[in-house]
């Protein structure tokens, strides 16, 4: 089941998307009122459709989270990124923070390109939708679905950190509206058991710049979600990005400029094709 949070110009809402029909059925509610039970296996069962089918071209799709929820990101969780990249080793634990809603645009949005920065970088993210209360022994039972997530970073603001502090990571990771999510959340039951073996692609203007495999992950999505539960609780809504693979702008030198179309894929789940603008 692919569940999209959309917009025809008043209150964002939810539907159930049929992509080779192009439609979407609409949702009563917020993900807090049938999140749980979906994510449970309860299927249409759980769902209360209100309203006529609508085509799915009359909606513009916004991230698949609502602003009471928060975005939390794991990093460094790719051992080749971390070596062709910044040059580092694999760490003991996972690192993970938050990002401000305000960075979030939808799968077909303008990336605004910060003015603060030099050094635009894409990353392509297996995302996790939470969607009840974890269970830490077994965490992919809370875990709703998936989606695409693109964590656009500032690398030259990363690095600012005053010496001994160490990175800024609210300046490189939340600047408004540069971080694609979407098109939709794909429900768990898609996927079958276990952490996710995705492919994760990203191109430039049509060049694969990203190709990696979510079976690289160094910690997989089980992991992850226990890591981050143990320190904050997740709710209903909130959703994981996972980490990137190698291939980054940061390791190339190629950062993204004004004009760029960047489209981040994940097959099976779908593609974020934002074009980089100055709307400054």
């Amino acid at each position: 089941m692919k569940l999209a949070r959309c917009t025809d110009g008043g209150a964002p809402f939810w539907g159930v998307v049929e992509v080779e029909r192009g439609e979407l059925r609409p949702i009563a509610g917020d993900i807090g009122d049938w999140g749980p039970a979906l994510t449970r296996g309860e299927g249409e069962a759980a769902l209360r459709f209100d309203g006529p089918v609508r085509a799915l071209s009359t909606v513009r799709l916004l991230p698949p989270v609502a602003k009471c929820n928060r975005v939390v990101v794991a990093g460094a969780n790719y051992a080749k990124h971390l070596a062709a990249d910044f040059g580092l080793k694999t760490h003991s634990q996972p690192i993970a923070f938050l990002k401000a809603h305000g960075a979030l645009i939808g799968a077909n949005d303008a990336l605004r390109y910060p003015p603060l920065t030099q050094e635009l970088d894409h990353e392509v993210e297996l995302v996790a939708v939470i969607g009840d209360t974890v269970n830490r022994k077994d965490p992919l039972a809370s875990v709703l679905g998936y989606t695409v997530g693109n964590d656009v970073s500032a690398r030259d603001l990363q690095r600012s950190g005053p010496p001994g502090v160490g990175m800024d990571l609210f300046a490189a990771k939340s600047a408004d509206q540069t971080t694609g999510v979407g098109p939709w959340i794909v429900t768990s039951d898609e996927f079958g058991p276990g952490s996710p073996k995705l492919k994760l692609l990203l191109r430039v203007n049509g060049e694969l710049r990203q190709d990696g495999d979510t079976a690289d992950m160094t910690w997989d999505v089980a992991h992850l979600v226990k890591f981050v539960d143990e320190r904050s609780r997740f709710e209903c809504g909130d959703i994981l990005f996972t980490g990137s693979p190698a291939g980054t702008a940061q390791g190339s030198g190629r950062f993204l400029k004004v004009g760029d179309v960047v489209e981040a894929e994940i097959p099976g789940i779908g593609t974020l094709r934002n074009v980089v603008k100055a709307l400054d």
